[in-house]
């Protein structure tokens, strides 16, 4: 440990006399009034671009986590890489939060939940340290520090700002004035006093204590070009006077793990417990190997996409925390639970290893939702998509919103057959798109015979009940020496274009007299 700095000179060091004394801050941001066991977990991005669905996983975790133990659940925006912040990109994190149903309650004694504006907490905390001797001015330059590295590089050492290689770690005071006079801003680092030759224990509450070779390095804890805080030294202020009880992020953070052990061991504080996720994997088509989600690569990396395609939120969602909480499809299965939020997530059972994002599984979470909706809460969902991604689908519903129920009504009336051919909003609306003429596709493959279309004309009535229609087809087979089947074939596919459809007197009759009539002249003509 070094001396510490004086308080005339840490002010001239972080360009302001620190707001608080740390005695002040914790009463300013007090223990929270909450039950025994309760989670309070955080959320917490940052705006530099796209919502990644592994973000979305652990924000559903975070969420989870809280809303089962009766605590609160935060989103904090992590803006302090002013370099990498996109515009938009926090509406985009909000939006997605609450299209997906993940309610956060950002307490407004806790805040603000913008790390840049809350720079006068980490003044503070770093003037702390400054003077007790635990962090240092740094006037190393982005020059200077290149070099350093590739010195270590060609030596073999471990690149970064450490022991010997830390030049400012024992500067006098006299030194840091004739620097600051001179106009040099400094960043402050870290005054490491761990030995990587040995190990510090951090507990995980899925992996257990693992053991980590002591960090060394003098990190940055505040920036020099904009005084903001890096991720390391702003994570250790806001976890601790936000009373975070659990911190969830993915397995990438465990190199740092140490590091952050280490910072609220130095400050006196207990550490939140860490929650260390799998990642989110895919198997890699052309090398049939496992590999992350690619933002650059697959589009289900984005959330934006499942909203875009029209894949209801609660299918995601569910697919997710079974990810999550493996037991969930079980249970769901056996009817002891209706959906995630009737589910306690045990953080010991969330999964270690990469979990893999099957589309297919997917798919089947999606198929299995859309079969318990009543018709009219489907045909308002479709409505609604088409309404936001895509104007001509909503041109054409619009015109005719019953037309578009009578249609997701087919075979929707008996619970012990749930149709399940539909998987998304926009998925749904290609399967029933034969229902309108613009966007009928004749088959002009199949080999119809029109001797049986003729006949069915002949006969044809829009008011027969289901029993008369089909007496009717089978009358017809009698006649041409045919099976039943050949002539409801023939019918379908003038009909409707395809082999494979729901009930075809069903069919026909939300359809109506004309369209059934042209559409079969249209074949034999």
């Amino acid at each position: 440990m070094r001396n510490g700095l004086s308080a005339d000179l840490i002010a001239r060091v972080l360009g302001d006399a620190p707001k608080y004394t740390l005695a002040e801050l914790e009463e300013k941001f007090p223990p929270r009034n909450l039950p025994d066991g309760a989670f309070v977990t955080r959320f917490a991005p940052s705006p530099t671009g796209y919502m990644h669905i592994g973000g979305l996983y652990q924000a559903l975790i975070d969420c989870k986590l809280a809303y089962d133990t009766g605590g609160v659940f935060m989103l904090r925006i992590e803006d302090t890489d002013t370099k990498r912040e996109v515009a938009d990109a926090v509406e985009i994190i909000k939006n997605s939060m609450q299209r997906f149903g993940l309610k956060y309650n950002d307490m407004p004694e806790y805040g603000p939940y913008y790390q840049s504006q809350r720079r006068d907490i980490y003044h503070s905390v770093a003037a702390d340290l400054l003077a007790r001797g635990l962090a240092y001015p740094c006037f190393l330059t982005a020059d200077e520090m290149a070099r350093i590295r590739e010195n270590q590089k060609a030596a073999g050492f471990a690149t970064g700002i450490y022991g010997e290689f830390a030049r400012d770690r024992d500067i006098t005071d006299d030194e840091i004035i004739r620097r600051l006079d001179a106009g040099e801003v400094p960043s402050v680092r870290l005054y490491s006093t761990g030995n990587p030759e040995q190990r510090i224990f951090c507990k995980d509450a899925v992996r257990g204590s693992i053991g980590f070779p002591e960090n060394n390095e003098d990190i940055v804890l505040i920036k020099s070009n904009d005084g903001l805080p890096t991720y390391h030294f702003a994570h250790l202020c806001d976890d601790h006077f936000m009373r975070t009880t659990h911190v969830v992020r993915g397995a990438e953070w465990l190199p740092s793990f140490p590091l952050h052990i280490q910072l609220f061991r130095m400050m006196g504080w207990a550490p939140p417990m860490y929650i260390h996720t799998s990642t989110i994997d895919k198997i890699d088509a052309d090398t049939g190997k496992q590999r992350k989600l690619s933002k650059r690569h697959d589009p289900e990396a984005n959330v934006a996409f499942f909203l875009a395609d029209g894949w209801p939120v609660e299918a995601v969602l569910e697919y997710l925390f079974n990810i999550a909480a493996s037991g969930y499809e079980e249970a769901k299965n056996k009817g002891q639970v209706k959906n995630i939020w009737e589910y306690q997530l045990r953080p010991k059972k969330i999964p270690m290893s990469g979990a893999l994002f099957d589309m297919k599984k997917l798919e089947w979470w999606a198929r299995e939702f859309i079969g318990t909706l009543p018709v009219d809460e489907l045909a308002r969902r479709v409505r609604d998509w088409a309404n936001e991604y895509d104007p001509v689908w909503a041109a054409r519903i619009g015109d005719k919103p019953e037309y578009l129920k009578n249609i997701l009504a087919i075979e929707r009336d008996n619970p012990k057959r749930i149709r399940k051919d539909f998987i998304t909003w926009k998925q749904t609306l290609d399967e029933v798109s034969y229902f309108w003429d613009d966007l009928f596709a004749p088959n002009t493959e199949y080999a119809f015979n029109y001797d049986l279309l003729r006949a069915f004309l002949d006969g044809f009535d829009i008011c027969d009940d289901k029993d008369t229609w089909w007496n009717k087809i089978v009358a017809i087979a009698a006649n041409a020496g045919v099976k039943n089947g050949d002539v409801a074939m023939n019918l379908r596919v003038a009909v409707t274009g395809r082999t494979n459809t729901p009930d075809l007197y069903s069919i026909m009759q939300v359809m109506g007299a004309d369209m059934v009539k042209s559409r079969i002249e249209r074949i034999i003509k």
